[in-house]
């Protein structure tokens, strides 16, 4: 049975003050939380990481980085490392995501020795892949993410795979308040399970958690959740206000019910 991951990305939004007054919420909301059923990873900006951390110690919520670089130390200005987010207090850390793509040219190679880092200073990687709009109209789906998926796993073996988490997000449902059906969700899914299959064995395919990622509110988790491929969500502008993403939650943790 896959434990299902609901994680907030919080992305460039939230001092540090903010940052503690948000993750202060959700400690209130989430207190009685069942951990044991459902993993909630807060993602806010590296400025915050350590205070959030704080915040939620021995809540069962976990802390995770938006980004990380693949060396470990060096003369790379404006870089985080592995290291640094671990001693941050991270457990998890956001890699690939279609915004570093888009905005800051990340290809399938950088993603690949992002997530080799993450696995390498024990950090559990969330790996986003997805597809752009024009690539759906045009019925590249698949090779979008079987581009993405062989990409960044190239090199890994199947006890590192079992390690990860995958973050389908197609890119046209990403803060444009478009989401993809329970459907097409549930689609992109079993695609990604079925080709973990074929890269790995079924052990791996079985046991990866897959969540979707793209315009995730209170009103479509429950029926997103109920995707037998679908094991939670990445949540971006309804992880910033705390009665949405607490709310996300406790809808995802009762359809386990």
């Amino acid at each position: 049975m896959r434990k299902t991951i609901i994680a907030g990305n919080w992305k460039m939004y939230k001092t540090i003050k903010e940052a503690i007054e948000l993750s202060n919420g959700l400690k209130r909301e989430l207190f009685k939380l069942d951990t044991a059923a459902i993993d909630v990873v807060l993602c806010p900006p590296f400025t915050a990481l350590s205070e959030v951390a704080e915040v939620v110690d021995e809540t069962g919520i976990f802390v995770g980085g938006q980004d990380l670089y693949w060396l470990e130390e060096g003369a790379f200005t404006g870089e985080v490392s592995g290291k640094m987010l671990k001693e941050s207090g991270c457990s998890f850390v956001i890699i690939g995501h279609s915004e570093r793509r888009q905005f800051f040219g990340e290809a399938n190679e950088g993603v690949n020795n992002k997530l080799k880092a993450a696995l390498s200073c024990g950090l559990t990687p969330i790996v986003c892949v997805g597809e752009r709009l024009d690539e759906r109209e045009a019925g590249k789906t698949f090779d979008v993410l079987k581009s993405h998926v062989t990409g960044a796993l190239s090199g890994l073996l199947a006890e590192d795979a079992l390690k990860i988490v995958i973050a389908y997000e197609p890119v046209w449902a990403i803060g444009t308040g478009k989401t993809a059906t329970p459907k097409q969700a549930q689609e992109a899914h079993k695609y990604i399970r079925d080709l973990l299959h074929k890269l790995y064995n079924q052990e791996v395919a079985s046991e990866v958690r897959i969540q979707y990622g793209g315009s995730v509110k209170p009103d479509n988790i429950a029926e997103l959740m109920r995707q037998p491929d679908v094991d939670g969500a990445l949540v971006g502008g309804a992880s910033l206000k705390v009665e949405s993403f607490s709310e996300i939650v406790k809808k995802a943790a009762e359809v386990l019910k």
